[in-house]
């Protein structure tokens, strides 16, 4: 896992989006960026929502706003949540090439539900 390829672990950090944003864009999940709004599903942070801090490739974990623990110095530190445990609720649209990808993606899997199947090359 830790010698995955960077497209490899580009996927591995998606989540789910909330079911208004599916029916918006038709996808289930997408990889998570900076500026994303969460919602935390699992774990001990379980229904706290806040933006997505940092994403970090190498551990594979993202850091939110509000998830957060203090030191024994006292200082309060976010804490990493795998992207797995969490659920996008509003995008972060500021990226061009994230637009122009989510209605590529959506604009595909619209045609395979309206066909009843899908494209590509099987046997």
């Amino acid at each position: 896992m830790y010698n995955a390829s960077p497209h490899v672990v580009h996927g591995i950090m998606t989540a789910p989006l909330s079911k208004e944003l599916r029916r918006t864009y038709g996808i289930r999940a997408v990889p998570l960026r900076k500026g994303d709004t969460v919602l935390v599903k699992r774990g001990d942070y379980v229904e706290i929502s806040g933006k997505v801090a940092k994403v970090d490739y190498r551990n594979r974990k993202i850091q939110i706003e509000g998830a957060t623990r203090e030191r024994v110095g006292g200082r309060s530190i976010n804490v990493s949540i795998h992207p797995s445990k969490v659920m996008i609720t509003k995008l972060e649209l500021g990226d061009k090439l994230r637009v122009k990808a989510l209605e590529r993606k959506g604009k595909a899997l619209g045609e395979v539900a309206e066909t009843g199947e899908e494209s590509g090359g099987g046997m």
